[in-house]
């Protein structure tokens, strides 16, 4: 079982670095990041199936610290923007959270940032340093969120459901990346 999680948890990170080639939120991005989370869930699922990392000799637990932890930095981003790109489907373009990318800058890096700073806060076994995370995030992004002067093209509840919709996602993927880790 060790094996199987580990090459599933691989795989999703190989997933990860492919999905940031294809256009942000196009529909191949949108499917390897479906196959991404689709194996990190069947490696968790084996996990709690089994005993979980309970027994696993310390070279492997650290080899899935690691990759678990690229994971949570680097399949955030392109699953975040595939759920926004499922989110617009059907919206005006004044309603996209594409759009709404336009006032909130330097999403990616906030977001690997984010997501970093979760994922070691959950390992490190301080769920504490989450709540910490979002309220830096939020105070940050405040302005932004509040600023009379965003572009006409782009509507407040837009740019709003944008930071809620990429936090709320960024979030839970850093903790189901954290998760395979902490479960025994």
């Amino acid at each position: 079982m060790t094996a199987a999680v580990l090459v599933l948890t691989g795989v999703s990170l190989v997933l990860a670095v492919l999905a940031w080639w294809p256009k942000s939120g196009s529909t191949p991005a949108i499917v390897i990041s479906g196959v991404m989370l689709a194996c990190l869930t069947a490696g968790a699922l084996l996990l709690l199936a089994g005993h979980g990392v309970q027994g696993w000799r310390e070279t492997w637990w650290n080899i899935l610290l690691l990759a678990s932890g690229s994971l949570a930095v680097a399949g955030g981003g392109p699953l975040t923007t595939s759920v926004l790109a499922l989110v617009d489907r059907g919206n005006t373009r004044s309603q996209s959270t594409q759009q709404a990318g336009e006032v909130l800058r330097g999403g990616a890096l906030i977001g690997a940032l984010e997501r970093c700073a979760v994922y070691g806060s959950i390992v490190a076994g301080w769920p504490e340093g989450v709540a910490i995370v979002l309220a830096i995030k939020g105070l940050a992004r405040y302005p932004e969120l509040r600023s009379p002067d965003q572009p006409a093209s782009v509507t407040p509840q837009a740019v709003a459901e944008r930071f809620i919709i990429g936090t709320f996602t960024s979030v839970l993927w850093s903790i189901l990346c954290a998760g395979l880790l902490l479960s025994k």
